[in-house]
């Protein structure tokens, strides 16, 4: 990148007990307007950000954490610093930059003025070493072009963000589309480009991890249509919530009369639906997810199905929630 470059883009990095990731991540920064932004961690990590030249910003954890409240703080703390960044990159502290992404963003980016935020490809560092690290890699390979949203890691236009309010504090997940919705609301586009971004490390090695990632997913999805769904022709996350509850009903159902009938025509019926309905979703998935091979993606396909129920959950929680006036608590899975 060009000096020029460099003087436009700042970068805020977020984590806590990331420990040789976060190394990974803020040395693959240098040389960047940078500041961490640190949630309680008990490691090395604030000592670490600062030996490298990142400005830290601790969060005040006397109130519940969220990713949202967390770059929220950075991007504040970061214009602070420099009033006059035309960009910011948002990322995770588990994720490294890879060393081209930004020029070929900017790229993009400076193509078009109502580009207000473009992502790349994000891959998992070792897929191989789970299947739950396996389905990360194939959830993000995501079709490029104009998209409805990006994820953690995304570049961002400083005056679009600040137009729209920035990350909404209150989601513990689900923050990210949220935050995309509100832009194309106001008439930008959220772009997605055929470039390496960064590579993240899950560290999902048990069927636990999984199953508080997918409750998020379904927490998230409730809390986007609580606040958009019902006030556009969109109907935000709408289809999403549907098909959570139907399929979590339909599988409850069977359990139920599993035990009622005292018979396992009911269970294996349940086994067959879900088999048949991941079936279907393999054949009908995008190119970018059906280059991992029909083995791999039949089985990201039956976890997509059995997610239903942790999602369920999730959606239930947020609901609960919502309705009782309870703050919504970030539910970890590492």
């Amino acid at each position: 990148m060009s000096a020029i470059e460099l003087s436009q883009v700042g970068v805020v990095a977020i984590g806590r007990n990331e420990g040789e990731r976060l190394e990974r991540c803020l040395n693959s920064l240098q040389g960047l307007p940078l500041v961490y932004v640190d949630s309680g961690s008990s490691d090395n990590s604030v000592a670490f950000a600062r030996s490298v030249g990142a400005h830290c910003a601790e969060l005040d954890m006397t109130r519940p954490f969220t990713a949202a409240r967390a770059r929220n703080t950075g991007f504040h703390a970061l214009l602070e610093q420099h009033p006059d960044l035309k960009w910011v990159m948002f990322v995770d502290g588990d994720c490294e930059v890879q060393p081209n992404w930004l020029a070929q963003a900017l790229e993009v980016a400076e193509s078009d003025p109502k580009i207000a935020a473009v992502c790349g490809r994000r891959r998992e560092r070792y897929p191989s070493s789970s299947i739950y690290n396996e389905m990360c890699d194939i959830e993000w390979n995501t079709p490029v072009g104009d998209t409805k949203a990006c994820g953690g890691d995304a570049l961002y236009r400083v005056s679009v963000f600040q137009q729209v309010g920035g990350f909404d504090d209150s989601f513990i997940a689900g923050e990210e589309p949220e935050l995309c919705f509100r832009i194309r609301e106001h008439g930008y586009s959220i772009r997605r480009i055929d470039a390496e971004m960064t590579l993240h490390d899950a560290a999902m090695t048990r069927v636990g991890q999984w199953w508080k990632r997918t409750e998020r997913s379904g927490h998230a999805y409730l809390l986007n249509f609580l606040k958009h769904g019902d006030k556009n022709a969109e109907r935000f996350k709408y289809q999403e919530i549907r098909s959570i509850l139907l399929w979590a009903g339909i599988y409850l159902l069977l359990l139920a009369a599993t035990l009622l009938m005292r018979s396992p025509v009911p269970l294996i019926l349940l086994a067959l639906l879900v088999a048949s309905q991941a079936a279907k979703m393999t054949l009908a998935l995008p190119r970018t997810k059906a280059q991992y091979g029909k083995s791999a993606t039949f089985r990201y396909c039956v976890f997509v199905m059995l997610g239903k129920i942790p999602q369920a959950l999730g959606v239930i929680r947020a609901y609960r929630n919502n309705r009782t006036g309870r703050e919504h608590r970030l539910v970890e899975y590492k």
